[in-house]
């Protein structure tokens, strides 16, 4: 089933940053015009951490990684954004890989998977978790709660089947997990409570690992 397009591609153009000690940061993304291989980074820590070849982090104890390997936001969800604090927010501007139209970012259910591309096969697992960093990037008061309020945080994905992307590439949903959980239901769950949300994920049978060990040890809590 057709979901959308890509609109960009965006890689980091690293920058200082006091917001955390790691003292640079790579959330501001430029779009580029060429194609873009992507292929899992391994482990957060110690792997390539992006899952874009030439993109890069730096805060790589909470970046990046497998679960981590892509950052996907809707143009839709950034137009929203736009009216809400009367500034104009190109692509890129959250720290996304992925500028994406006409797809469901948010709704997407977690372990859903997309073909971009020809070849390119990724799955959703995580929404985007606001940080000190994003907050000193938007410079607007309480961004942090204002974001996590609006249920828009877009999602992470990991790569199934390594390809390239670049824009204007077709965006397909492959598979929807009948668990029915998205990405937005999740973001409270990710944020310490243990609720409803939490205990559905784990009696899901389709979970990525990484998800699952994160809502195992959530509940632990």
């Amino acid at each position: 089933m057709n979901a959308g397009t890509v609109l960009s591609v965006n890689l980091a153009v690293p920058e200082p940053s006091t917001a955390k000690r790691v003292g640079i940061t790579g959330i501001a993304k430029q779009p580029v015009e060429h194609a873009v291989l992507v292929r899992p980074p391994g482990p957060k820590t110690t792997g390539l951490h992006s899952g874009l070849v030439g993109d890069q982090i730096f805060d790589v104890a909470h970046h990046g990684g497998d679960d981590q390997a892509v950052y996907a936001y809707a143009r839709e969800d950034y137009d929203w954004w736009e009216q809400q604090l009367g500034v104009e927010l190109p692509g890129g501007r959250f720290g996304e890989n992925l500028t994406l139209a006409g797809v469901d970012v948010n709704g997407a259910v977690v372990g859903e998977t997309w073909q971009i591309g020809a070849e390119l096969v990724l799955q959703a697992t995580l929404p985007r978790i606001p940080c000190s960093t994003f907050q000193a990037k938007m410079a607007v008061p309480h961004w942090v709660k204002r974001f996590t309020a609006a249920g828009r945080p877009g999602a992470y994905l990991r790569v199934v089947q390594a390809g390239e992307v670049r824009a204007g590439d077709p965006v397909r949903v492959l598979d929807r997990p009948a668990h029915g959980i998205t990405i937005a239901e999740t973001l409270p769950g990710w944020l310490g409570r243990t609720d409803d949300v939490l205990h559905r994920l784990l009696a899901a049978d389709d979970l990525p690992g990484g998800v699952r060990a994160e809502a195992e040890e959530q509940v632990a809590r």
